[in-house]
């Protein structure tokens, strides 16, 4: 009965090993939606790569263009915004919000966002960083320099890939202070059309076999495109940029 129980013990201590090595296994299975750049697991963005971190830097970027003159931070902790914006004592921030990043933060404009995509989800999760970023951020800066959440900030931009090939739009607003919401959008192959008839076609749902082919190469198209350096290899469409567009 002693080695009976043993054995037991044993095979249930095996079975166990075995279901979490299966469970491991089954993870790395899965796509790797949830570790790319700019997603979280519950992300309602389309799966892909890179269209959260394509997004973030486009919309980033965009607003330092817009704002030539000023102090821009783009994903910096609140500890280098006070400090190299010249806002404070850095040392008023606690420890535990210090290394908190905002997307864009103005030092000149005094004026903050947060990027999401847009569904009301992250709108709302959007609305709590911004407030806490902000009730972190004046609470170590000087009285006459409080930040409050950044409004009017609207855009879009497009990339074509090849002539007349499939057309992306990234689309941003800021519906309400300090939370800008971007969408991806598509529109079908049109050879030889102007970008004011592509502009004009219908638009849909970005495709996940068009996001797994060339969500890497847009990112990188983008991010080419702002810098003025040298487009990336297997790039042979075009990137108008919101002055394109106007």
């Amino acid at each position: 009965m002693k080695n009976s129980g043993t054995r037991t013990r044993s095979t249930l201590g095996l079975a166990g090993f075995l279901l979490v090595l299966v469970a491991a296994l089954g993870a790395q299975a899965e796509p790797p939606s949830s570790t790319l750049p700019g997603r979280k697991p519950d992300s309602k963005e389309p799966w892909g790569a890179f269209l959260g971190k394509a997004a973030h830097e486009a919309i980033g970027l965009e607003y330092r263009v817009q704002h030539p003159t000023n102090r821009v931070f783009l994903d910096a902790s609140l500890s280098t915004i006070v400090e190299e914006g010249k806002l404070g004592d850095p040392e008023r921030l606690s420890a535990l919000v210090r290394l908190l990043r905002p997307d864009i933060t103005d030092t000149r404009a005094l004026v903050l966002f947060e990027v999401k995509p847009d569904n009301e989800e992250s709108r709302s999760e959007g609305r709590e960083q911004a407030g806490r970023y902000l009730a972190a951020l004046n609470e170590a800066v000087e009285p006459d320099k409080k930040l409050a959440g950044g409004t009017g900030f609207e855009g879009s931009l497009f990339l074509e890939f090849e002539n007349g090939g499939a057309l992306w739009q990234l689309s941003w607003r800021t519906p309400e202070p300090g939370v800008t919401l971007y969408r991806w959008s598509y529109r079908r192959k049109q050879p030889n059309a102007s970008r004011k008839e592509r502009a004009a076609q219908k638009t849909e749902e970005l495709p996940r076999e068009e996001i797994e082919q060339r969500g890497e190469l847009a990112e990188q198209a983008i991010r080419a495109a702002y810098e003025g350096s040298e487009r990336p290899k297997g790039f042979q469409g075009q990137v108008y940029l919101p002055v394109d567009c106007r």
